[in-house]
């Protein structure tokens, strides 16, 4: 089955794409294409899921490169396949020949790309690593490898949306005490509980940060499960586990 593969043009000219669920050899609750080795799918399964992203990429799937995303706003360069994938949640390079690749499950998944300096970036911005500066450290990292913050456009893939993320006051709380003016990012829902903007705050972040441009493509992983996996949703059906959703991006003159 063909992949699925979101695009947006703000990254044209940069072979990338926020891969959707469809097109993957998995099957039971991981239908399609889950690549995260940290579910309980079958390792071999999810080898053959990842080779497909990695051949749409045009690389090897030993050069599909990842981290050990552990919700923090770390950045690393990355210039070659390590292993073990270091602990952090956003990486760079200004290297070719190598993917960069982000997982998520309704967290934000951020392609960052300057194609003037021939720098790429991407982010797993989790509300927790976004509030934290993920986003400002991966373009802090870009720059230090010769991109400049007016040349960066960066993408944010899909992502829960607010209607669909519900949160409690302590939850809003952190966000209010770190800085007031995040209160524009909640609305109120029934109770004491409140919805949260998460792709809205990562496109702030991301504008305050100064890149160039900056855009959500509007998708929301929660309210499509044929497309997207979806971690809070997966808990409110009671499912045993979820699929991991790939994005990915690395440096070209050909788009996917």
């Amino acid at each position: 089955m063909t992949l699925d593969i979101i695009t947006n043009p703000l990254l044209e000219g940069v072979p990338h794409g926020f891969f959707t669920r469809r097109g993957g050899a998995s099957s039971g609750v991981f239908s399609g294409l889950n690549c995260g080795y940290g579910s309980s799918d079958q390792k071999d399964i999810v080898t053959i899921n990842r080779s497909r992203v990695a051949g749409i990429l045009g690389v090897g799937t030993d050069h599909l490169v990842g981290v050990h995303q552990v919700h923090s706003a770390e950045a690393v360069n990355m210039t070659e396949p390590v292993t073990p994938s270091p602990r952090a949640d956003a990486l760079v390079t200004a290297t070719d020949g190598i993917a960069l690749s982000i997982l998520t499950a309704d967290c934000q998944p951020v392609l960052f790309a300057d194609t003037k300096a021939r720098v790429i970036g991407a982010a797993h911005a989790g509300w927790k690593g976004a509030l934290n500066g993920v986003l400002e450290a991966t373009v802090a990292q870009m720059e230090a490898l010769g991109a400049t913050r007016g040349n960066i456009t960066a993408v944010i893939g899909p992502s829960i949306s607010q209607p669909n993320y519900e949160v409690g006051p302590e939850f809003r709380d952190a966000f209010i005490n770190a800085d007031p003016r995040f209160d524009r990012f909640f609305l109120q829902g029934k109770a004491d509980r409140f919805h949260f903007d998460l792709p809205g705050f990562g496109l702030f972040q991301l504008k305050q940060s100064g890149v160039g441009a900056a855009a959500w493509t509007h998708h929301c992983t929660y309210a499509d499960p044929k497309r997207f996996y979806s971690y809070r949703r997966s808990v409110h059906e009671k499912q045993a586990d979820y699929g991991r959703l790939i994005a990915a991006i690395r440096l070209g003159a050909t788009a996917v």
